[in-house]
């Protein structure tokens, strides 16, 4: 059964009441660790990403036996600044895309026997231009919360949250400037290919909307209404409830991080049970991670978003919780310690 969430009172409720790892699963494969048929630490950090899985999951033999994929779709209404060499219509025909199979996150998330699920929120109706008012009302902010909360499957066992939305880097990087400071041109790339011109553009679109709603600097939840999309808030609902499930998360590129930013702004070590996937082509994403605390797994020079980085990522995870669980002990295999 999912949880309601009326208010955003309530989802800040939720927000404050979040379950730790298991700390007696991270001493018991750690332990397990040390007595595998390895020298110590030859596995370098897959070694630390298993044990960081058996903490999430209570147990010392960690598994990925039912990643789940969600991609979420929504519209800007800042893209209206010419914020993006795309237009709008991109976003519903990708949603189309993905259902029919034929992105690059579909590809890459049955290669990792990966469930993927796709949501489209509200295409037809783009969030406010953010530099003339806040992107959403609280009523749509939580809709779209509530549609990521209630899109994770509690049988999988680990998450990735893609997107899909023209425009959207743009409300990423307003995002990452409300909650992280610094200025506009260090949180704007060139997301979907714009030029010079386009790219200073967006920092002044940027400057323009953090400027307008600069109250919501002090509110990581707040910053997200004003400043995110549909598809940002609905991934930060699926990275919410993943952690009441106790389910790890892969975080994707600079939209996905941004999203998670929001979260953490308002909780600190709300966002314990995520790693890092990769690093992304798009200019704000490692200082991004730089303040989250967050080391990517891979750097790949990917900027696609979807999701696509994160689900890659489930291969490494895979290879290193499948060396951990499956790896004989020096005593099982009858191989000396030396």
């Amino acid at each position: 059964m999912t949880q309601s969430l009326p208010t955003l009172d309530s989802f800040r409720a939720i927000l404050r009441d979040l379950p730790d790892p298991d700390a007696a699963a991270v001493q018991a494969a750690m332990a397990r660790n040390g007595q595998l048929t390895k020298p110590p630490g030859a596995l370098g950090r897959l070694e630390d990403l298993a044990i960081w899985m058996a903490g999430w999951q209570g147990t010392d033999r960690p598994h990925v036996d039912a990643p789940q994929v969600i991609v979420f779709a929504g519209n800007h209404g800042v893209t209206a600044r010419g914020v993006s060499a795309f237009p709008a219509a991109v976003t519903e025909q990708m949603v189309l895309n993905f259902r029919a199979g034929g992105a690059a996150i579909n590809q890459l998330a049955r290669c990792f026997g990966a469930r993927m699920d796709v949501h489209a929120l509200s295409l037809e109706l783009p969030t406010a231009d953010f530099t003339i008012q806040p992107a959403m009302t609280e009523a749509e902010l939580l809709e779209a919360l509530q549609t990521g909360w209630d899109a994770v499957d509690p049988a999988s066992d680990l998450l990735v949250t893609g997107e899909m939305g023209i425009g959207n880097t743009t409300s990423a990087a307003a995002l990452a400037h409300a909650i992280c400071g610094g200025v506009p041109a260090d949180w704007v790339g060139r997301g979907t290919g714009v030029d010079d011109a386009g790219l200073a553009l967006k920092a002044q679109v940027v400057a323009e909307g953090v400027a307008l709603h600069a109250q919501a600097r002090a509110d990581g939840i707040e910053a997200l209404r004003c400043l995110g999309g549909r598809e940002l808030a609905a991934m930060a609902g699926a990275i919410l409830r993943a952690r009441h499930l106790r389910i790890p998360v892969l975080l994707d590129g600079f939209i996905c991080t941004a999203a998670a930013a929001s979260l953490d702004a308002a909780k600190p070590g709300a966002l314990d049970h995520c790693l890092a996937a990769h690093v992304s082509a798009e200019s704000g994403h490692a200082p991004l991670l730089a303040h989250l605390g967050k080391a990517p797994i891979l750097s790949l020079g990917l900027r696609l978003g979807e999701g696509s980085g994160a689900a890659l990522a489930i291969g490494v995870i895979k290879g290193a919780v499948a060396c951990h669980s499956g790896m004989a002990t020096f005593a099982e295999a009858g191989v000396s310690e030396g």
